[in-house]
């Protein structure tokens, strides 16, 4: 049986939160599509106090932020994307091209395509996210997208220089310090000084989460990463500091950041939350991270590890960080989460900063329909198909006839009909499509 030690805050408050920050976003979004830049700039002001001669830097600009960084943080960021950029490369290996022969002369395969320019959104507001830049520019350009436009806000008063070279090294072709719901607008509406993009991913906040919601369509999207989410599965093979330390880890990403305890050990979960309080009161964090921990923690005991996958699934969270005697059984048995930990040697910050998969991941229950970031979602899956021989055209056209009459397409009929008569030799006429069909009607 299921027992919660501790909950969050009630999904009816969350969802009066959500409605603010959707009537909020709609307002900006349709100011900039209104105004452009003139918006644009007045927004920026207002939430960034930020309003420069240009949002997009110069080549000058993005070499002096460079500058201020030590050869040992370059040096980092370099590694940082080399794990990403390998693993990205080896899941793009396995994206082939197709083509088959599936009857006698009817040729049908796909080409996987990039798309032709992609909105790479890194948020910034509360820390400078480096690792964000990797996750999509980098993975963007493995993809082959030819043109990537990053942005991301500034950090105290200015670009984040960490976050610039991230961007610059990664290889985004256009560098925007803008941020929040009016860099997303701007990047997928279009600006006067701005060409908008196909598609736009990254991770922010639940208005950059609402944004990218409310675009979508207009353009596309990767998934709805809004406030990220950690869930740690638990037995007595770890203590409670370690739980703790990974609960909190994640909690000081924002004051809206779920991060649950799913045990079978009734002793570690008080113990964790006896730690989760013990560093509250040293970390520096603390100031959002206890406030994520207030209103978004739980602390949940299962009887069973069978229990604890059924519970992790109907959670569906972000990252599921496992330490367990097996690891691998949740590997196998698990079905929702946007990405896993297996063991306590890896963690969720490993996966976020340097490891190599992506750290752009589904949040709000997604991870029940889809996965996060990766180099595939760049790619567009096209089919085509190819006719080679007359008596294929009219073997498939006898076929595709009946089956549009059957569904009252006759111009559709008449498609297939037309070139029965001319590869096949038979004269079906639309017609007689309808006859059969009126015949079988009054036979019934």
């Amino acid at each position: 049986m299921v027992r919660h030690l501790k909950t969050g805050r009630m999904p009816k408050q969350a969802r009066a939160d959500a409605k603010k920050v959707r009537d909020i976003v709609t307002g900006i979004i349709e100011d900039i599509e209104a105004r452009g830049d003139a918006a644009l700039r007045e927004i920026s002001e207002k939430f960034d106090k930020w309003n420069p001669a240009s949002f997009r830097l110069s080549p000058h600009e993005i070499e002096a932020c460079l500058a201020q960084l030590s050869q040992r943080n370059l040096d980092d960021i370099k590694f940082a994307q080399a794990q990403v950029r390998n693993f990205a490369q080896v899941q793009r290996s396995t994206i082939k091209d197709i083509e088959t022969e599936t009857l006698p002369g009817v040729v049908l395969g796909h080409k996987n395509m990039p798309v032709d320019s992609v909105g790479c959104y890194v948020p910034g507001g509360k820390y400078p996210l480096v690792a964000s830049a990797h996750m999509s520019v980098v993975t963007a350009k493995v993809a082959g997208v030819p043109r990537v436009i990053a942005a991301s806000p500034p950090y105290h008063g200015k670009p984040s220089p960490a976050v610039v070279a991230a961007m610059h090294l990664g290889g985004a072709d256009e560098i925007y310090c803008i941020g929040g719901v009016q860099a997303i607008a701007a990047l997928a509406l279009g600006t006067e000084s701005i060409a908008p993009v196909s598609m736009i991913v990254g991770p922010g906040n639940a208005f950059v989460a609402e944004a990218k919601r409310q675009l979508f369509g207009r353009v596309g999207i990767d998934l709805i990463a809004g406030p990220t989410e950690t869930l740690i599965i638990a037995d007595d093979t770890v203590d409670g500091e370690i739980c703790a330390t990974d609960l909190l880890g994640q909690a000081e990403h924002g004051y809206n950041t779920p991060a649950i305890l799913l045990t079978t050990s009734e002793k570690l979960a008080h113990e964790s939350m006896a730690e989760v309080e013990r560093l509250l009161a040293i970390l520096p964090t603390a100031e959002l991270a206890s406030v994520s921990w207030r209103d978004f923690g739980e602390v949940i005991v299962c009887d069973s590890v069978e229990e604890m996958v059924r519970e992790a699934d109907r959670i569906a969270s972000e990252h599921v960080q496992v330490m367990t005697r097996e690891p691998e059984y949740f590997l196998k048995n698990m079905k929702n989460y946007g990405a896993l930990f297996l063991g306590p040697r890896t963690n969720v910050a490993y996966g976020d900063k340097v490891i190599g998969t992506n750290h752009t991941l589904p949040t709000g229950k997604a991870a029940r329909y889809t996965g996060g970031l990766w180099v595939g979602k760049f790619i567009k899956t096209c089919t085509y198909q190819r006719v080679l021989t007359d008596q294929a055209s009219a073997a498939i056209g006898e076929y595709c006839s009946r089956l549009c009459v059957l569904e009252g397409f006759y111009g559709h009929a008449e498609q297939a009909n037309i070139r029965v008569r001319r590869y096949g030799g038979r004269n079906v006429a639309y017609a007689t499509a309808v006859e059969e069909e009126h015949n079988a009607g009054a036979a019934d």
